[in-house]
This record gives structure tokens, sequence and C-alpha cells, in this order.
């Protein structure tokens, strides 16, 4: 990861939603001293036994984001445990593959609350913020991401289709210091 130093905003640790909050902390504790510190952390927890005081201590001490993600059947309370934070848009994999490319569920609502959450957090500042979204959030994760984007009046990202042969997106900075994806595959 050495060579991504520079390009790198967190590095993210996912947990499965089977471990719980004794048992990932003990984990976390053996993990921390070997992680390296050129690297800011962010922790994705999916079981509710980790939405209480022991568990945003323990990032708030060592500078790791508790991840804020939105899921069915869980959504993490909007605890800001670093300077920046890290929201994840998932979806439930109702959405089926072939529908991508236009959004198929009206997520206004509940992106507006975590959009109120990003601009004014109730436990600190945010110096960056990652957010991101998959197409089974609401069926276009660009369509998501831009949505969200002018929730938090910023301007929209732009994309256009290249040739067949590499359909990679080309998003256009509208800013010199904003990074985007095609800055990390040039």
């Amino acid at each position: 990861m050495a060579p991504l130093e520079n390009k790198t905003l967190a590095l993210l640790i996912q947990l499965p939603p089977s471990i719980q909050i004794l048992k990932g902390l003990e984990r976390l504790r053996d993990l921390v001293p070997l992680l390296d510190p050129r690297f800011r952390y962010a922790v994705e927890v999916r079981h509710p036994s980790w939405f209480q005081d022991l568990s945003y201590s323990f990032f708030a001490n060592n500078n790791i984001c508790l991840v804020w993600n939105q899921l069915v059947e869980i959504q993490t309370p909007p605890v800001v445990t670093t300077d920046f934070l890290y929201l994840r848009f998932k979806g439930d994999r109702t959405i089926q593959e072939k529908d991508f490319g236009k959004i198929q569920i009206d997520r206004i609502a509940e992106m507006q609350k975590w959009a109120d959450n990003v601009k004014n957090p109730q436990d600190g500042h945010i110096k960056h913020a990652i957010i991101a979204a998959n197409n089974h959030y609401a069926g276009f994760g660009p369509g998501t991401a831009n949505v969200f984007r002018n929730m938090l009046g910023l301007a929209e990202a732009k994309w256009e289709d290249k040739d067949e042969e590499d359909q990679q997106m080309q998003y256009q900075a509208h800013n010199s210091e904003q990074r985007t994806l095609i800055d990390f595959l040039i």
C-alpha cells in the first residue's frame, strides 16, 4: 500500500455482521499496534452491539473512524470518532443487476438525514468525508452520489463513456484539489 500513501484518504476494515463488540474489540486491540501509521483507518461494524460508548471511545482513542452505514438491517448512529468520516450507502440486494443504471428506489428522505449529519456533526469537526454509494442502494450509484452531492451543496460529478473497449467512467473535477477515481487509474 505504500505507493498509494499520497492517494489514499483511508483504508477500510469491514467486520462481518456476526462479530459482536467484545470479540471484535479484542481482535482490534491486537490489530491496532500492527497498523501502518502512515494511513488513516475506518472500521465498518455491522452488529448493533457496537453502538455504545465502549466502542466509540476505543475508535476515538485510536484515531479510527467508525464508518456510518445505511443498510436495511442496520443504520450506524452518526457518531464522529475522528476528524474524517466514511459513509456507505449500501443496498439490500433487491435491485437486480439488469436494472442498474437509473434510480429504482427513492432514498431521498434517509439521504437527507445523513446529509444533515455530515453538514452538522454532533460530536466533532469533520475535515474530510468519504461517501460511497453502490448500485444496490437505489439502483444507480453515480446518480445516488450526485443526489447526495446536491444535498451537500456540491456540484455534480460528470462522466462520459469512453470507447467500448475501456468503459471506464471519467469524472471531471470542478476544483483542482478534488481527487476523483480517474486520478487513481491514470
